[in-house]
C-alpha cells in the first residue's frame, strides 16, 4: 500500500467502514509509516474532538485512537481464526471426499 493509498483510507478507519482485507493493509501500512500514522492521528484528532464537543463530552483521544487500533487488531486476528477453521472445514471435507471415491472405487 502507498501513502496516498493509506491517506485515502483514514476516513473509513475513522468511520468504522473498513473490511478485513483493507483493515488489514492498512494497519500494516500506518504501522510501518510513521508519517501515515502521525495523518491517522491528526485526522481522528480533529474529526472525533469535533464529535465530543458537540455532545459537551470528556474525553482522551490518544487513549481513543489506540483503542480503536487494538480493537481493529483484534478484529482481524478473529477473521483469520475464522479463515484457518474454515480451511481446516475443507481440508476435512476433501479428505472425507477422496476416502468415499476410494472406498466406491475398491
Amino acid at each position: 500500500m502507498t501513502c496516498r493509498e493509506c491517506e485515502k483510507q483514514i476516513p473509513d478507519f475513522i468511520g468504522k467502514k473498513m473490511h478485513y482485507l483493507g483493515m488489514k493493509r492498512f494497519l500494516e501500512h500506518v504501522d510501518s509509516c510513521g508519517s501515515c500514522r502521525e495523518e491517522l492521528v491528526i485526522q481522528f484528532l480533529i474529526q472525533e474532538s469535533m464529535a465530543h464537543l458537540e455532545d459537551g463530552d470528556v474525553f482522551d483521544l490518544q487513549r481513543e485512537l489506540r483503542e480503536r487500533l487494538e480493537e481493529s487488531r483484534r478484529r482481524i486476528r478473529i477473521y483469520e481464526g475464522i479463515l484457518r477453521v474454515g480451511t481446516l472445514f475443507e481440508m476435512l471435507a476433501m479428505a472425507g471426499v477422496l476416502g468415499v471415491v476410494v472406498w466406491i472405487l475398491r
